[in-house]
């Protein structure tokens, strides 16, 4: 024993940070993720959850259990991460395998996707991977040209939403608003057809949220009050897994919408990169209502929230800046928003300090070390591996002030420095999407619709006021007034 325990550790990447025993418990076998469970979800909630673990051990590395646990997930056993130098090694594909592991412990049934396994399920490693997410890219690419426009005509009918309902309710509620305008959007893109006139209609939000909701479900919580509710709901959502019947229909509907209008990429990918018509349409629909929808519903209530906390001070400043680039270039283009240094910053303190999508899970392929700032651990093979992303991109040992909304946090040459610690996209805000990594195919997209958004509202208004809360995974927006701009451009 003694002899293999020396091979193996000779075998492990060298480091020169000392190297200590990862701590933390996982509890007893069954009874000790359902602790863990109820604390993170009612008990402690989930900010809370790890900072005391941290507290307690001492370390931004630890041993826990993550949701949902048993009897759903047969293990629930992870390695947390939580600051910005040892959260990095999820992005490395030759030490992190990245299959089945998009839900964490958790993986919905497959019915939900037609059966496949879709590109967001695969490890770089795959074969299928590569001519998926190249097909991704490839479909992104081509329709580049459309991304401002396209956005600009929906956000034009969302704020006309908001101005008459704050005009006569005295307040606009912004999720279903943008939620309607995001579907709008990644149909149009995908499909150039306006959902509108399709057989979906208007229905295809619901349809979406519907079937997101029930292959995520025992992920989340409504946030039940007091404990004993919790409980009840913590049985309800994580003693079995919701079966797909339940949404079959309202799958099927999407499908055939997908199939019919999104015709000429699928003829992409089955022509170009040899992918079946049935799974490149599944493999769309995921990326249109997962990724990019689901995304989205996160997305914009957050970006909206912070600017709107960060109060009228800021939205002078951006609306000064974008108001006077953009009658310096005479329009909303790519060389118009580069230049909005200000606006740039925003969105990726935004996404640094509330990243919409906060896991990110992987198994160690092979016995690795991970190093935090100063102490380094042994992760053996097969072990899965979790980080909770708004603490590494809050580390305090990389950003001053690391809790509060910085606007003009990234401007600068040493603002730019700090960029490879924005982890949003699952890879570096400094390193592009590829074929080979699992960067979100759409990162560039995001921070662009982000900026558009920022121009769009402060080319039409001066400053606003929301009400902001929480409800499941989103952000709870309500605008209750806005006020037009006081010059034109």
């Amino acid at each position: 024993m003694s002899s293999s325990s020396s091979s193996s550790s000779s075998s492990l990447p060298s480091t020169k940070l000392p190297v200590k025993p990862i701590p933390g418990d996982y509890g007893p076998h069954f009874f000790g993720p359902i602790r863990d469970r109820l604390a993170y979800f009612y008990n402690e909630g989930r900010d809370k959850f790890f900072a005391n673990r941290i507290q307690k051990y001492q370390s931004t590395v630890f041993k826990t259990n993550m949701p949902p646990g048993p009897p759903i997930a047969s293990c629930s056993y992870v390695i947390c991460l939580l600051d910005a130098i040892s959260f990095s090694v999820l992005f490395d594909a030759s030490k992190v395998e990245k299959r089945d592991v998009l839900d964490g412990t958790f993986l919905p049934s497959l019915a939900y996707t037609g059966g496949h396994r879709v590109c967001a399920y695969l490890d770089p490693s795959e074969p299928k991977h590569t001519s998926l997410k190249s097909f991704f890219l490839s479909t992104l690419a081509a329709r580049h040209h459309k991304f401002i426009p396209f956005f600009q005509i929906d956000l034009s009918e969302l704020f006309n939403e908001l101005e008459a309902q704050i005009s006569t309710k005295k307040e606009a509620y912004f999720n279903t608003l943008s939620d309607t305008m995001s579907f709008n959007y990644v149909f149009r893109l995908f499909c150039n057809k306006n959902p509108s006139e399709t057989k979906i209609g208007s229905q295809g939000p619901k349809l979406v949220d519907k079937w997101l909701l029930f292959q995520l479900a025992p992920l989340g919580s409504l946030g039940l009050s007091p404990k004993i509710l919790g409980y009840f709901e913590d049985i309800l959502l994580r003693t079995f897994s919701f079966p797909f019947f339940l949404v079959k229909s309202d799958y099927k509907k999407l499908y055939d919408v997908f199939y019919e209008f999104g015709s000429s990429v699928l003829d992409e990918a089955q022509n170009e990169f040899g992918i079946e018509r049935d799974e490149a349409c599944h493999n769309l629909i995921f990326l249109a209502g997962f990724n990019a929808y689901g995304g989205m519903k996160v997305l914009f209530p957050g970006l909206i929230k912070w600017v709107a906390l960060a109060g009228q001070t800021l939205h002078q400043r951006l609306a000064d800046e974008i108001r006077a680039v953009i009658k310096a270039e005479g329009g909303v283009t790519l060389s118009a928003l580069n230049k909005m240094v200000l606006a740039k910053s925003v969105v990726y303190e935004y996404l640094r300090i509330d990243p919409p999508v906060p896991f990110q899970y992987g198994k160690a392929k092979v016995d690795l070390v991970v190093e935090s700032h100063d102490v380094a651990f042994e992760i053996k093979k097969g072990e899965m591996i979790f980080g909770y992303q708004p603490f590494a991109t809050k580390d305090p040992k990389i950003f001053v002030n690391p809790e509060e909304f910085v606007a003009d946090r990234f401007v600068g040459e040493e603002g730019e420095k700090l960029l490879k610690y924005v982890y949003w996209s699952n890879e570096r805000e400094t390193e592009d999407s590829t074929a080979d990594n699992k960067a979100c195919a759409g990162k560039n997209l995001v921070v662009l619709l982000c900026r558009v958004l920022l121009v769009e509202l402060f080319l039409r208004y001066d400053t606003f006021q929301v009400e902001a809360g929480t409800f499941m995974f989103a952000p709870s927006v309500t605008f209750k007034s806005l006020t037009k701009a006081s010059s034109s451009t």
